[in-house]
């Protein structure tokens, strides 16, 4: 496969630590020709435009995720602003939503982290990348309240989900759960995605598809990811790519 287009990855991740500059120089031998990393906090959002602008074929967000909302310093936003305005590269805010999975979790100050890094891409006219886990009907409620140009990634959510989602407007991301034996909900919900609005993604180091799933993942699976949308969407792998590669390119604004 060619023309593969990681929308979310974590390269700044630690589980890279050890190859990263390794498995970055691979990648593009391998079929990728664009990354975007997602960003969780400050020190990733500095982490990540620094690979952005040592690798061309790499993208940036900015942006702190809900599960950091403790280790926030207090102008968290204005460093999160000035990694945006500070490189071409950097593309988007994200990622950023609600997260209730775990136990402790305070959904008022991830709310109130949600909704300032909604109003930041407001300002700034960057879309959004949104992380939503355990956190359907919250999510929902405050997109439709901003409506930003934006992407729901690693999508869970249920095929009526997907429908309100994408009469918003906003794409919709995928990863290697298509692959797995119990993703039944998943496949449901990207039948009802318009083509023009699907986006493929990788999460890693996370959710490597089969036959790689336990290891660590990087974007070059991607490959099986797209085999399942293909086979949903009745369409020929490279052709999928393809077009999710040119939504990836349209969406983040990447000439």
């Amino acid at each position: 496969m060619v023309n593969i287009f990681d929308t979310h990855a974590h390269y700044a991740d630690h589980a890279f630590d050890g190859d990263r500059a390794e498995v970055l120089e691979r990648l593009p031998e391998m079929g990728v020709a664009y990354v975007m990393l997602a960003s969780s906090s400050v020190e990733d959002t500095a982490e990540n435009a620094s690979l952005a602008e040592k690798y061309g074929y790499i993208y940036a967000a900015s942006g702190v995720h809900p599960e950091s909302v403790d280790a926030n310093p207090e102008n968290y936003l204005d460093i999160v602003r000035a990694a945006a305005l500070g490189s071409e590269k950097v593309k988007a805010i994200g990622e950023i939503g609600l997260d209730y999975h775990y136990e402790g979790y305070c959904r008022e100050k991830q709310i109130k982290l949600f909704e300032e890094q909604l109003a930041l891409a407001d300002e700034l006219d960057l879309p959004v990348i949104v992380h939503s886990r355990d956190a359907c009907e919250d999510t929902l409620n405050i997109l439709k309240k901003y409506k930003p140009k934006g992407v729901v990634h690693c999508f869970s959510g249920s095929a009526e989900t997907a429908k309100e989602i994408i009469k918003l407007g906003m794409y919709i991301g995928f990863t290697g759960v298509l692959t797995f034996k119990n993703a039944k909900k998943a496949l449901r919900a990207l039948a009802e995605v318009p083509i023009d609005k699907l986006l493929l993604e990788t999460d890693c180091p996370y959710m490597a598809p089969v036959p790689f799933r336990g290891k660590r993942c990087d974007s070059s699976m991607i490959a099986y990811t797209a085999a399942a949308a293909a086979e949903v969407k009745g369409m020929d792998v490279q052709e999928l790519i393809d077009i999710t590669c040119e939504n990836g390119k349209r969406f983040y604004g990447i000439k």
